[in-house]
């Protein structure tokens, strides 16, 4: 990263590399060790008589893996624990350099065609910085660099939302989808407007309950339903600048430490959650609740 920082455009093509300084050199020179430290490591663990476990994988296999680490980053990161953060960044690094050293023993490519194609593509999505592109703001730069993303992939033929969020999980497809639509106008004016909807969506669902019946599998029509109070539910988080997924994440734990709460509390009373009525847990539950004030 410090030689791409380091670098500047000439003829919007060629890179031309400013000298760095000697402490910059020393940094580069330090952190080009531990990353060949970590890569003949993960060569080891996977070489004859290395670790049987490692031995095994495959990307398919790792991809579990892959998700879970990234979510104990995203953890640390929002509950302030930058020395917890450092682990779970090491762990995201593991991974990419895991599936690199599988790669490149299926002769496909290695780390350092990773890091070279990251390291092309910032330069070529930053003109501003490496070019003579003139761009005042982020929101420019944010149109500049979906501008270059079509074009490098060559989907300016292709539906405008082509591709958008591909893979994610449901919350964070529909942000990025929303996110895309309102750069072209296609959103809200505010979160009072979206307040209306998600009302509408309410309604839309209590009308579907009317003929639903109790204990039932959930209609088509009641599961399309949830699902447009949900990506509404999205779209106010979106207007009101919270991140509905950290939100979630946030209420999965507030639930977690209630219930365990209130568990407790049912056992000091020699009661089961399961011989416990359901006046008694919902009275503990309160009781959390109020500690939490």
């Amino acid at each position: 990263m410090i030689l791409a920082h380091r670098a500047g455009m000439g003829n919007g093509s060629v890179m031309n590399q400013e000298p760095m300084t000697d402490g910059e050199m020393i940094e580069c020179a330090e952190a080009s060790e531990q990353m060949a430290r970590l890569r003949a490591i993960m060569h080891r663990l996977r070489a004859p008589g290395g670790c049987p476990w490692d031995a095994e994988q495959t990307h398919e296999s790792l991809v579990s893996n892959m998700l879970e680490e990234a979510y104990e980053a995203v953890d640390a990161i929002q509950r302030a624990d930058w020395q917890h953060l450092k682990e779970e960044l090491g762990d995201v690094l593991l991974q990419v350099v895991f599936h690199a050293e599988l790669a490149q023993e299926r002769g496909e490519f290695n780390f350092d065609d990773i890091a070279q194609v990251v390291s092309e593509k910032l330069i070529r999505r930053h003109p501003h910085v490496y070019s003579s592109s003139d761009v005042s703001n982020t929101a420019d730069v944010l149109t500049q660099w979906e501008d270059i993303k079509r074009k490098e992939k060559g989907t300016q033929e292709e539906p405008y939302l082509h591709g958008v969020g591909d893979g994610l999980p449901g919350l964070l497809r529909a942000m990025k989808l929303q996110k895309k639509a309102a750069k072209v106008g296609f959103d809200w004016p505010d979160a009072t407007s979206v307040m209306g909807k998600v009302k509408e969506e309410l309604g839309e669902i209590e009308e579907e309950l009317i003929v639903h019946q109790e204990g039932a599998p959930a209609s088509v029509e009641l599961e399309k339903e949830i699902g447009d109070l949900l990506f509404v539910t999205v779209n106010l988080a979106r207007k009101l600048k919270i991140d509905p997924e950290a939100a979630l994440a946030r209420t999965n734990e507030k639930f977690l430490q209630r219930f365990h709460y209130m568990e407790g509390a049912i056992e000091k009373q020699g009661l089961t959650l399961e011989r416990a009525e359901a006046a008694q847990m919902e009275r503990e539950w309160e009781n959390a609740k109020k500690l939490e004030a």
